[in-house]
């Protein structure tokens, strides 16, 4: 935290200079990148890249046999949908309740891995064999993941190859290239974010590297892989427009506008000009975008909202004991909010609409997006990128805990820039980590993501920190930093509470297993595990919440205080 200083805090108004590598200009693509003429898939890799490769793979293939999500049926469903049906069928089909949601280019990737997939076991792609789970299609679904997460690695080596501190940034590849969130979401989950990411990644080393061009078109390509990544739109617009479209006295420049606006469009018929001509545009649209769907997405993603959730709860528990006289919403006494998917009814706080949350995600980023329409530089650029993910899962409707990736993800690349930045990814990335432990909740698995979090910290924070460290010059900052550090410590005692918890309910109980409805409970225990059973999820979403929501908060002072 000791960024936050006076000689090197932008917070206090004093930020340290960031300088801009020599392959990051606004101008023309990278020098160093031009000079040394690496092509992009140039697999001449280290001794330890190599080494970091085959660790990692190793590993992922020691993960096939662990706990599987619902994701899983849902990729295998897709494999047969794309492969038993005509495309004319795809979002329309409902044999399964796992229906086609993504755009068309994730349905096309789908498509292409059916045709292996086919060979390899023809049940896997059998649309009525719902919930198949044979050895085949286990090895075979998490292979495809492995495989095409190689993207991720080589968009990262190419990161390395251009940097201007290569030490530095082969630290930040291979956090990103073995990051827990990554780890727990694709290769145990069962997800395809790694590749995604890859995507996401090249947009953005092209950025670096001058192209824009590349740049703009890769992330059409990614927006029809998975539309969630609109919230990262704003700012690639605003960027384009204003650093390739447009000169730097303000004035359009036809050509590249219309080059940029003719490749984005290219991209968008390939994908959904089929569905346009079948006339099927309004059905593919609902299946993107079902806006039925609650405030909060099952457990409470850390966000803002986790925190007006707990809150709501709290003011309803001390009218209760108390006999304050509030006005209470019965309908959200029981609250779906409580750990289940549906709709978020506050008891005491006033309900928040879909409207609201597009208000106040529009507002904070058109905070940003003007600093970045007046600096539209690489480094301005990448910290209103992150931003304007950040403001979406601080405060969208809906969001899913998996969606910190889109902050962790581009605020890493952030980490070695200052002490400031370093210690806001520290701050981040620790919550946003820890908020996706409860996705898995088999023992194996949870001792698994602890102890493989716990090393991955230990190989990434701890050598940043002492390349990037700065004590504070006040005592101000001092106390800062302290309680900062002993926030992140409490996540210790938060872990030993979620496993320690079930251990001491079955204590009370006086019962080997005691959940709700077992009869081998007693029934007060049975109606005090009831009461608490989400008691561990609450804790985990409002303590990581009260994280990411100071990182957030940090991260956009340290923005807008900097002169770019």
């Amino acid at each position: 935290m000791s960024n936050l200083s006076p000689r090197s805090s932008p917070i206090q108004g004093h930020p340290p200079p960031i300088p801009e590598d020599s392959n990051e200009t606004d101008a023309a693509p990278s020098k160093v990148a031009a000079k040394r003429g690496w092509p992009w898939f140039n697999w001449d890799l280290s001794r330890s890249e190599v080494d970091l490769l085959l660790i990692s793979t190793g590993l992922k293939l020691l993960l096939f046999p662990s706990y599987r999500s619902t994701d899983f049926e849902v990729h295998r469903n897709w494999l047969a949908i794309t492969h038993s049906l005509p495309i004319s069928q795809w979002y329309y089909d409902t044999t399964s309740e796992w229906t086609l949601d993504y755009p068309p280019f994730f349905a096309y990737f789908e498509k292409l891995l059916s045709i292996p997939a086919s060979f390899v076991d023809a049940k896997i792609v059998d649309l009525n064999n719902l919930g198949y789970n044979a050895w085949s299609v286990v090895a075979y679904q998490r292979s495809t993941v492995i495989f095409t997460e190689l993207l991720l690695g080589a968009v990262l080596l190419r990161f390395v190859r251009g940097a201007v501190d290569p030490s530095r940034q082969r630290i930040i590849s291979a956090s990103l290239f073995l990051h827990p969130g990554f780890l727990i979401i694709d290769h145990i989950h069962f997800q395809y974010n790694g590749f995604m990411f890859g995507i996401l990644l090249w947009s953005i080393l092209m950025a670096r590297e001058g192209n824009k061009l590349a740049s703009g078109i890769l992330f059409a390509v990614l927006l029809n892989f998975k539309h969630i990544y609109m919230y990262l739109a704003p700012a690639y617009f605003i960027y384009l427009l204003r650093s390739y479209c447009m000169s730097p006295s303000g004035q359009i420049l036809p050509t590249r506008f219309i080059s940029l606006a003719n490749a984005v469009i290219v991209v968008f018929v390939i994908s959904l000009g089929p569905f346009i001509l079948m006339g099927q545009l309004p059905q593919l649209l609902s299946r993107l975008f079902p806006f039925t769907r609650g405030l909060n997405h099952a457990y409470w993603a850390p966000n803002a909202w986790a925190l007006v959730t707990a809150a709501d709860r709290v003011l309803l528990q001390f009218s209760k004991r108390f006999g304050v006289a509030l006005s209470v919403n019965e309908s959200g006494v029981a609250s779906t909010s409580r750990g289940l998917v549906g709709d978020t009814v506050f008891a005491v706080i006033p309900n928040v609409k879909p409207l609201h949350t597009f208000i106040i995600t529009i507002g904070f980023q058109a905070i940003f997006l003007i600093k970045l329409w007046s600096a539209p530089t690489y480094k301005s650029f990448l910290t209103a990128l992150t931003l304007c993910g950040y403001t979406s899962f601080m405060f969208g409707w809906h969001v899913h805990e998996k969606a910190v990736l889109l902050v962790l993800v581009p605020l890493s690349l952030l980490a070695t820039e200052t002490y400031a930045y370093f210690k806001t990814f520290v701050i981040a990335s620790v919550a946003g980590i820890f908020s996706l432990f409860p996705l898995l909740f088999t023992p194996a698995e949870s001792l698994a993501e602890v102890v493989y979090s716990l090393l991955w910290g230990a190989f990434v924070i701890i050598p940043l920190n002492r390349q990037v460290y700065e004590f504070p010059r006040s005592v101000p900052w001092v106390i800062l930093e302290t309680l900062e550090n002993i926030y992140l410590l409490g996540f210790a005692a938060l872990q030993a509470f979620v496993t320690l918890f079930p251990l001491l309910v079955r204590s009370r109980s006086g019962s080997t297993v005691c959940t709700p409805g077992d009869v081998s409970c007693s029934e007060d225990a049975a109606a005090g595990l009831s009461a608490l059973e989400f008691l561990p999820l609450l804790l985990t979403s409002v303590y990581c919440a009260v994280g990411l929501v100071w990182a957030f908060i940090r991260l956009s002072v340290i923005y807008l205080k900097h002169q770019y």
